[in-house]
């Protein structure tokens, strides 16, 4: 069929060697990634120390290009270079009183976040993880668990494990008319799947570049609710969160009016040069058009997995399937390996089974050529 994003493919000349179906993991490098690195090193190289001048700046574009994508209000976004350390930023504005101390999340969010939430409970965090059937979760049960004790709910927008869309709408309203905090994880949607923060009504949201973003990793990005980041004084903070940073005052920390009291110690720069290409190639391609693509892709790859007789681990349905299919059968770790050693580069995670990611750079034809190979590897 036309498949006009194809012509972005030409921006990614990696693909010339390879069947790249991992973009949910590590999205392919755009050609344009080296040039923009290169520009860091030769600010390096040519300015010196005022290569500040400009380093700093793009902490607050590359916040702008991640604004666009998630449909923020400009100045609620800021970079940081993981999202565990950006969780334990939000979780370090929060205070737990034995009338409000409940975490609220489900057991197939990703394990770094829950270590993240697990160790608040030595401030007085009492964590409540919602067991699923390790596939979707029931947003019914999960609101059930939010009460009028409940402080936060930090919840991925696609699961990483088997890619179902949680129905974070629902999930806000019951939070909101309790007084309770969703953080949003982003990390498997953005860039696949459209987000809009505002709309969906979450206090934070959080993700990064490694995946479907395309950047590589080291640019990570923290929202914050407009009306949240003057009342909010993070206990993980930095002197780049200080109101004059370069006065150098102390003890205190005096924070920030801005986004910018949401910041650390000094910025880890090159990640956020590294990224830019990325963010700025969706920007133009356009979420919603991404998306198409991918619903139909992902529907090409489960007729595939059901012609294999394989179990599909991941949704049918189009509303609640992220940009990732998954699916399992006996001996999967050690076929993606040898998939992996020919280049049709796929993952393998434990209790899901296989992830393919289908990205907008992806033909037809890959999708296809992939199962191939996967059969001929098993024989």
């Amino acid at each position: 069929m036309n498949d006009e994003l194809l012509a972005w493919r030409e921006q990614f000349p990696a693909l010339n060697d390879c069947v790249h179906l991992i973009s949910h993991s590590l999205g392919c490098i755009p050609l344009r990634a080296a040039h923009d690195l290169a520009e860091y090193v030769e600010l390096w190289d040519t300015r010196s120390v005022t290569a500040w001048d400009e380093w700093l700046p793009e902490i607050d574009r590359a916040a702008a290009r991640i604004e666009r994508l998630l449909s923020a209000p400009g100045g609620t976004v800021t970079m940081h270079t993981n999202v565990s350390m950006v969780q334990a930023i939000i979780a370090s504005c929060l205070d737990y009183t034995p009338e409000r101390n409940k975490v609220v999340y489900s057991d197939l969010e990703f394990p770094s976040c829950s270590y993240v939430w697990k160790a608040e409970e030595r401030r007085g965090a009492k964590v409540h993880v919602l067991r699923t059937d390790g596939k979707t979760v029931d947003a019914d049960a999960l609101c059930a668990l939010i009460d009028e004790r409940t402080v936060a709910v930090p919840i991925s927008h696609v699961t990483y494990g088997s890619s179902f869309v949680n129905d974070v709408a629902k999930i806000c309203r019951k939070a909101r008319s309790v007084g309770a905090h969703v953080i949003l994880d982003c990390y498997h949607s953005l860039g696949v799947v459209p987000v809009d923060v505002v709309a969906l009504g979450v206090s934070f949201a959080c993700g990064g570049s490694v995946k479907f973003l395309c950047g590589g990793p080291g640019a990570a990005y923290l929202y914050v609710r407009k009306d949240l980041i003057q009342q909010l004084e993070p206990r993980v903070t930095g002197w780049f969160a200080n109101e004059m940073p370069f006065a150098f005052t102390m003890p205190e920390q005096t924070y920030a009016e801005s986004i910018w009291r949401f910041q650390g110690g000094t910025p880890a720069v090159p990640g956020l040069y590294q990224s830019r290409a990325g963010a700025e190639i969706i920007g133009q391609i356009g979420v919603s058009a991404i998306r198409e693509k991918s619903l139909r892709q992902t529907q090409i790859a489960i007729e595939l997995v059901d012609a294999c007789k394989f179990r599909l681990r991941s949704p049918r349905e189009a509303e609640r399937r992220g940009g990732v299919v998954v699916f399992d059968f006996v001996g999967a770790a050690e076929v993606v390996r040898e998939l992996s050693r020919r280049r049709f580069f796929c993952d393998h995670r434990p209790g899901a089974g296989v992830r393919i990611g289908p990205h907008f750079y992806n033909s037809d034809d890959e999708i296809l050529a992939f199962f191939h190979e996967l059969q001929q590897i098993r024989g």
